[in-house]
């Protein structure tokens, strides 16, 4: 390596360090300066080369400004957790690798993380050990990439051999959802030639959950989406109730778990996902409450032949081996090495740091909620798990009030709509966030509401 490349990668280390320390010492939120800098990148493709100190100085000095601060401790606005420093630094140190993780024999160290990774998250999860699992983008593709071994599945039980034949003349599949599954669940099933419009939605209850009392008959070919967490209540579908009446009819369950799912990982929280092991395909997102960079989901499937004849891949030029060869378990062929950030975040923290992490963010959320009651607002969750659901009022006092929080910039939380009412959501799913984060954003919250809600 020269020393240019040397000098560049310092540099980076340093601007990367002072972005995340004055993480505090800013608004959650970009400035309206720093978003209409964002203008000096609109430029034509320069005919010739840039010194690399050049761009990266561009990056950082234009880009970083205009970021939000998701790296920080009082981002609330989405389930989006902030990386933990050995993720980070793992991150950091596969893109120096610059490993293709599709294939063993192109990255041994990318396949042998997935393997270790794998094993312990099947462990902390409580999921069957023998279950098969890919390293994939996010939650969208990690429903996609259940559901389509349990298409696979479903259709070879009466004969279908859907990856030859495909859907046409197909036996049809009955879809059941309910009816708050998350819009990406729709989406991957709309990918799955599975259509998002002709799937049965089961009417759900006060806090989002299916009602076994009003699930439908099954008959044919049926695969059954429950939900752990719902995204605005974090309320649990009875997901051992419904695998119980869906494995009587011989259907498929798979469990939209993108962030629920890791309560599995704190005995305080665990009794949420009881019944949950008894499905048989799992979805979740590493960049949610493990805390890796952004772009990690994880799917598993009990019955790894349904995963590897829904994704084979053939070709003169790919080796075969006996051992778990990663390409045969994903939609991608060529990705990054993610499941070396996953390795590093488990490994750095451990059984009781993850069931910290976790319960001391569902703790935050509650103590959100009693203080925002306590100012006289009203929560329209039950506080279970990270999420917590307030209105100030009406439509438009709970506008001004979340633009006014946003505003601050002590904290960042969005809008949402949940059960005919329009409200605020607050998600607590970061390890960096502190008790006098909280206070400090509760109180900033209080003030803004106190002072909109009156108008």
């Amino acid at each position: 390596m020269n020393n240019s490349m040397r000098d560049l990668l310092h540099a980076t280390a340093d601007r990367a360090a002072n972005y995340l320390e004055g993480l505090d010492h800013r608004g959650v939120a970009p400035s309206d300066e720093a978003i209409k800098r964002l203008a000096e990148l609109d430029e034509a493709l320069p005919d010739a080369p840039t010194d690399p100190q050049k761009v990266l100085a561009m990056l950082d000095e234009i880009g970083s400004p205009a970021t939000v601060a998701t790296a920080g401790k009082r981002f609330f606005g989405f389930v989006i957790g902030g990386s933990l420093p050995a993720a980070l630094a793992a991150n950091w140190m596969a893109g120096t690798w610059d490993q293709n993780a599709g294939l063993r024999v192109a990255s041994p160290i990318a396949a042998k993380t997935e393997d270790v990774a794998l094993r312990w998250l099947l462990d902390l999860l409580k999921l069957p050990a023998t279950a098969a699992g890919a390293f994939v983008t996010g939650a969208t593709m990690a429903n996609f990439t259940a559901l389509a071994a349990a298409r696979h599945a479903v259709l070879a039980k009466v004969g279908w051999d859907v990856e030859s034949n495909g859907l046409f003349g197909a036996p049809p599949i009955h879809v059941v959802v309910g009816e708050e599954a998350h819009p990406t669940l729709f989406r991957s099933l709309s990918m799955l030639g599975l259509g998002h419009q002709r799937v049965t939605k089961v009417p759900v209850d006060a806090q989002g959950r299916i009602r076994v009392d009003a699930l439908p008959k099954l008959d044919g070919p049926a695969i059954v989406c429950v939900q752990a967490g719902n995204v605005n209540s974090g309320a649990f579908d009875p997901i051992s109730e419904i695998c119980k009446w869906a494995h009587e009819a011989g259907a498929w369950v798979h469990v939209d778990g993108a962030f629920g799912l890791w309560a599995s990982a704190t005995p305080k929280r665990a009794h949420l996902t009881v019944g949950v092991s008894e499905a048989d395909s799992w979805a979740t997102d590493a960049h949610k409450w493990l805390n890796v960079p952004y772009d990690s989901g994880l799917a598993f499937i009990r019955d790894p032949e349904s995963l590897r004849s829904a994704l084979r891949l053939t070709a003169a030029y790919l080796p075969e081996s006996d051992t778990r060869e990663p390409s045969q378990f994903t939609p991608e062929l060529s990705r990054r090495a993610r499941g070396v950030e996953v390795w590093a975040a488990l490994r750095s923290m451990g059984r009781s740091g993850m069931a910290d992490l976790i319960e001391r963010n569902c703790q935050y959320a509650t103590i959100f909620a009693e203080g925002l009651k306590g100012a006289g607002y009203t929560i329209l969750n039950d506080v279970v798990l990270n999420q917590v659901v307030v209105t100030f009022g009406d439509a438009e006092t709970n506008k001004r009030v979340i633009t006014g929080i946003q505003q601050d910039g002590t904290s960042w939380c969005g809008p949402t709509h949940w059960r005919g009412q329009s409200a605020m959501r607050i998600s607590v799913s970061s390890w960096a966030t502190t008790a006098d984060d909280v206070e400090n954003s509760l109180s900033a919250m209080i003030e803004v509401a106190s002072r909109e809600a009156v108008r």
